[in-house]
């Protein structure tokens, strides 16, 4: 064991979550099991040293308005990390690292369209060698196109098989589209967060979706405002997969995915909606004293649906200390269990 315990941040938020514009606060603490010599200002002489014992240092950092969320994607990330280095003389320093989440809010209120409903339709013919059967056909709806991670989304379609060939299956497909831009070129990127699905559709039947529920995990909101170079949209898809080799018949409708929910979904479950004002997510930030006021559910986080990466990177080396596996979480709401736990006792 070497003379260095413990090197770690902590923050006085234990959940690392904060908004832009938010003060982080915490603490670095040092734990040695004997003298360490390190550069540092204040502690005088040639070769400054830190004797054996328990040290804290207090911090406060005011971040930047406007800061994007965290995200981590396969091309590029967004990822926000603390650094504590302890500087030694003419010897590899030490360094400690503690990753947290910035959420930029995202008010579906403020959006245009979150209320109001999409439909599509399609249709295919299937050809089987010089013979022609009629076509499968698709219609596809959602009661409106705003929800926040937590939410399940209604899906209501009707399935109609005129082909002269089974389907095998229908199902509703969540996923997210992102886009990353770079100088010259730029980079899309689909990848799927959900999915339900019914069974076989037999030559001449036909199928219908009546509110079947698709919930939407912890995702990142729509658009990751604030950032110019990447791109983040949301897309829920109703598939119906013909038998055989034929090409499946798919209907997409946008979706925008939101940290603040719709006023209206919070009297649907029974809440306040918060106050009109041109800074909903001060009420937010305000956290479960601030939402108690108006009778609404606090913010609750979950972590990402794409769960833990490594955060150590080239700089790092086997002095760097910290938690190297971090998961960015996002706003959430389990809107059934939040509505049951605040109804009164009968």
């Amino acid at each position: 064991m070497g003379k260095l315990n413990i090197f770690a941040i902590s923050l006085n938020n234990p959940q690392g979550v904060y908004y832009p514009g938010q003060v982080l606060e915490g603490h670095v603490t040092v734990e040695l099991n004997g003298e360490m010599k390190m550069r540092a200002s204040g502690q005088g002489g040639d070769n400054p040293s830190l004797p054996a014992g328990r040290y804290t240092y207090p911090f406060r950092y005011q971040l930047p308005a406007g800061l994007p969320s965290s995200f981590e994607g396969s091309v590029g990330r967004i990822r926000y990390c603390l650094s504590g280095i302890i500087d030694k003389p003419w010897k590899f320093d030490h360094t400690t690292k503690r990753a947290f989440t910035v959420v930029n809010l995202l008010d579906l209120n403020t959006e245009l369209g979150a209320m109001e409903g999409a439909r599509g339709e399609n249709e295919k013919t299937l050809c089987c060698l010089c013979c022609k059967s009629g076509p499968i056909s698709c219609r596809f709806q959602i009661d409106r196109c705003g929800y926040v991670p937590g939410e399940s989304i209604p899906i209501k379609a009707e399935i109609i098989n005129h082909s002269n060939r089974r389907m095998t299956r229908s199902y509703a497909e969540l996923y997210m589209v992102v886009k990353y831009h770079a100088t010259r070129k730029s980079r899309t990127n689909f990848q799927k967060i959900g999915e339900i699905s019914h069974g076989e559709i037999l030559p001449g039947d036909s199928d219908s979706w009546n509110g079947d529920l698709l919930r939407i995990p912890p995702v990142p909101p729509s658009k990751l405002q604030g950032c110019r170079i990447i791109e983040i949209e949301y897309f829920v898809k109703l598939c119906v997969n013909p038998s055989g080799p034929a090409f499946q018949l798919e209907v997409p409708l946008r979706l925008i995915i939101g940290s603040i929910p719709l006023r209206s979904t919070l009297q649907q479950y029974g809440f306040a909606p918060p106050p009109q004002g041109p800074d909903p997510s001060q009420l937010y930030e305000g956290g479960a004293q601030a939402s108690a006021q108006y009778s609404m559910p606090p913010p609750s986080y979950a972590e990402s649906v794409f769960g833990t990466v490594d955060i150590k990177d080239d700089a790092d080396t086997k002095y760097t200390k910290g938690d190297m596996n971090y998961a960015p979480v996002y706003t959430y709401y389990n809107w059934e269990q939040t509505a049951q736990a605040s109804a009164p006792p009968q």
